[in-house]
């Protein structure tokens, strides 16, 4: 884990036509945020609960002296709960707020060049396509690309519902 850290740490340039992408899987689909939007990778210990949130939000913590709102990627993906398995979430900022995106494990950084993405296909599923930015073809696999404006704007931006 600490490898991964150093690595969202360190250097976020792998030069123009290439792009890091650190990986995470929700549900067993793989999915990549693109390493510059990335702040940290942490293990949430206590989530304070948001009278009235929205489902997905799974609270507020404190992380290093910084108040995060925490987002459960299985409830936003309308997943069932992961049992017994310890929380993992990815640090990010979205309109100068700190976010954490609740996982269910933190993979590897890649670098793949920007030329293989490719638009989301019109058989991705629904879910994901909501907040995908396109898709990158692995071997054998295929790593949406997570797109922070489609996950985080329509959520905090689409009028609540009368109770």
């Amino acid at each position: 884990m600490s490898m991964l850290e150093n690595k969202v740490a360190g250097d976020k340039n792998a030069g123009n036509d290439m792009i890091q992408y650190v990986t995470v899987v929700i549900g067993g689909q793989l999915f990549g945020l693109p390493i510059s939007q990335v702040h940290d990778v942490f293990v949430p210990e206590s989530v304070t609960r948001v009278p009235m949130s929205a489902p997905e939000v799974q609270g507020v913590l404190n992380l290093r002296g910084r108040i995060v709102t925490a987002i459960n990627m299985r409830r936003r993906l309308h997943l069932p709960p992961l049992q017994d398995e310890q929380m993992m979430a990815v640090g990010i900022e979205y309109k100068h707020e700190s976010y954490g995106l609740v996982i269910d494990t933190v993979g590897e950084v890649l670098t793949l060049p920007s030329s293989s993405a490719e638009p989301n296909p019109s058989n991705l599923d629904r879910r994901w396509a909501e907040i995908a930015g396109g898709v990158h073809r692995l071997d054998g696999q295929l790593m949406v690309i997570l797109d922070v404006d489609r996950l985080l704007g329509a959520m905090f931006t689409e009028p609540m519902a009368a109770a």
